[in-house]
């Protein structure tokens, strides 16, 4: 008889549905801003907010705090735009996604958003591992923190991109 293997949705994974309530939180912390348009999102099921972050209609990513960050948060957008499952994607360092003679200009901005809390209307070029380039545009990128200020790496979103090949 076949074995059947179930494979559990990245947003049903008790750390995925953590990070989510941290993403949520820093987001309208620096912002001011739901990153989610539900009123009162903290009195949701934390595993359906999970949920509708990794099916937003935006590109959302989050890397660590490694010294080299490694992606720790992509949902469903991002996982399509960047042609990866999630497994591939959340072991990758972030910094593949810019081409070696734009890693400056991706350093400067995440430190900008280290220093501010965040940095929003940015622009980026960046490239797939496939080698599909695009450019992000009005993009905002911030700090991840938790209630008690602990940090847990930064995270971006954007909903406007345009392909460059």
């Amino acid at each position: 008889m076949p074995r059947c293997l179930y494979i559990q949705p990245p947003w049903q994974l008790p750390a995925v549905i953590c990070h989510s309530q941290r993403l949520l939180y820093s987001f309208e912390y620096w912002t001011g801003q739901p990153l989610l348009p539900i009123a009162n999102w903290q009195a949701v099921d934390e595993a359906e907010i999970a949920q509708r972050l990794f099916e937003a209609p935006f590109v959302l990513i989050a890397h660590g705090t490694e010294a080299d960050p490694i992606f720790n948060y992509a949902n469903r957008r991002a996982l399509e735009q960047w042609q990866l499952d999630w497994d591939t994607f959340t072991q990758m360092p972030s910094r593949h996604t810019a081409e070696p003679m734009l890693q400056a200009e991706r350093d400067r901005l995440l430190a900008q958003a280290a220093q501010q809390g965040y940095v929003a209307h940015f622009t980026a070029n960046r490239i797939t591992p496939t080698g599909q380039r695009f450019r992000i545009e009005n993009g905002l990128l911030w700090n991840v923190i938790d209630p008690e200020g602990h940090n847990w790496g930064q995270a971006a979103t954007y909903s406007h991109w345009v392909a460059l090949d």
